[in-house]
């Protein structure tokens, strides 16, 4: 019996036709129908939006909603064939339920876990998930990147240049001795088995994790096995800094 962290609703395959403005994908259903649907992710979707490649789809019941369809998985070929985790939504409710079940042993013993802790030097940010346990123990804050970027067997974060994702490295690093710092890569995608970051796409958040990596953040680079089933937890990637 296979131990799903998240079992996806019933899903509908199609074609991609076009993702555009971000938001919206254009898919010819398998029935032949063609359909918008919203796309929950605002990054470039670097090698995972290729028009014709086989996507599938959930519908929601929700009658005030505008696009009924959203984007879900996109099957790629870099390797084997692959389905890529599409939602970027998904990544932290499947980490918060690998967090309750402890099935990141790294982390050591937590008894609490909250989301959305307000933190940073100007605490105009909110980590991803405080994780707290023992008086004696340093309380852990831990932020999740969703990482879908591949060179062969290799997952790169970031797939563009994130400035956003320059702060929270030095919002972590600013937190170390006192505090552990995790950076939790969510490899979207289970073709990959190393994990390094994006220095073509940008050179100052590579250099950044590095440093921080040198004053003490820890690095997760976890794998999960995507398909229209649901996500599973595979494992740590290789880190190769």
């Amino acid at each position: 019996m296979i131990d799903w962290l998240y079992r996806y609703p019933p899903l509908y395959p199609g074609i991609l036709l076009k993702r555009y403005k971000r938001f919206f994908a254009d898919v010819q259903l398998t029935s032949g129908e063609i359909v918008t649907a919203h796309c929950p992710n605002t990054g470039p979707m670097t090698g995972v939006s290729t028009p014709q490649s086989a996507v599938q789809l959930s519908k929601s019941d929700n009658l005030n909603r505008k696009l009924a369809y959203t984007l879900e998985l996109i099957q790629v070929h870099d390797n084997e064939p692959t389905w890529v985790g599409i939602n970027t939504f998904l990544p932290n409710r499947v980490v918060k339920l690998a967090l309750a079940k402890h099935l990141f042993p790294e982390l050591g013993d937590y008894s609490q876990i909250k989301g959305e802790v307000v933190y940073g030097l100007d605490k105009k940010s909110r980590v991803d998930f405080f994780l707290t346990g023992s008086d004696e123990q340093r309380p852990i804050y831990l932020e999740v990147k969703n990482t879908t970027l591949s060179e062969g067997r290799l997952a790169l974060f970031p797939d563009t240049e994130t400035t956003r994702g320059q702060k929270h490295l030095r919002e972590l690093m600013a937190l170390l001795p006192l505090t552990r710092a995790v950076m939790l890569y969510f490899i979207n995608r289970s073709d990959c088995t190393e994990f390094s970051p994006g220095d073509r796409t940008d050179p100052v958040y590579g250099k950044l994790l590095r440093d921080a990596i040198a004053l003490g953040l820890e690095v997760l680079p976890c794998r999960f096995d995507i398909s229209p089933e649901g996500i599973r937890y595979l494992g740590l990637a290789k880190l190769k800094i």
